[in-house]
């Protein structure tokens, strides 16, 4: 082989080929998909930063007094112009605070 590639030829195909059995690509398939789970798993398992829980419990009681102002208030805080949108407003806070509260680790 070392003459034939010094002399400017073409190796041949079949000495570079290495054959792999079924049985070795099996297995490096599953080691390959095992250590992809694991990756996974530990992303899973990661923290939540700092500022999170703060946050969804801040849109929590915000969006909690944002509807209760508007109905205590008769309709005419917080946002006279926005009407019953006072509550879609007042809502999605909650919601976007409980989204987060299912993040939460």
């Amino acid at each position: 082989m070392a003459e034939s590639t010094r002399r400017g030829e073409a190796p041949d195909p079949q000495e570079k080929r290495t054959v792999l059995p079924p049985a070795a690509k099996a297995a490096a398939a599953k080691e390959a998909a095992e250590r992809e789970a694991k990756r996974r798993a530990a992303a899973a398992r990661a923290d939540n930063p700092t500022w999170w829980a703060p946050v969804f419990v801040t849109l929590l009681l915000v969006g909690l007094a944002w509807i209760v102002v508007f109905y205590v208030s008769q309709g005419l805080w917080p946002i006279v112009a926005f009407g019953y949108w006072n509550l879609v407003i007042g809502f999605g806070l909650l919601i976007a605070g409980f989204l987060m509260t299912m993040r939460w680790r």
